[in-house]
């Protein structure tokens, strides 16, 4: 990789930086929850790509890059599903209580 791809990389990545942190601020917080729920997909391509990475690379910069992509889009995973799991419980309705008997009057 000689210097202009790295200042290619560098740019792209602070560039991706600065319009992610754009189009997140302006998400409403009622919103924010199911879209981030909804991205597990791509959490799941992260995973994936930081695979093929791995097996195309043969430096241990390259290795440990790509073992640091995959345990954050891991935990991007798993923790999506689990705030979704939550967000459909409050969905869900309660298990109906028994109907309380009135009390005699005396």
């Amino acid at each position: 990789m000689n210097d202009l791809d790295l200042l290619t990389a560098i740019t792209v990545f602070v560039l991706s930086v600065l319009v992610g942190v754009e189009v997140i601020s302006k998400v409403p917080a009622t919103l924010h929850t199911p879209l981030m729920s909804g991205s597990n997909s791509v959490h799941g391509i992260v995973v994936i790509g930081a695979m093929l990475i791995a097996a195309g690379s043969h430096t241990w910069l390259g290795y440990l890059l790509a073992f640091v992509a995959m345990v954050f889009g891991g935990m991007n995973v798993v923790g999506g599903y689990a705030v979704t799991d939550r967000m459909l419980e409050m969905f869900r309705a309660r298990p109906s209580e028994t109907p309380k008997k009135p009390k005699a009057e005396v």
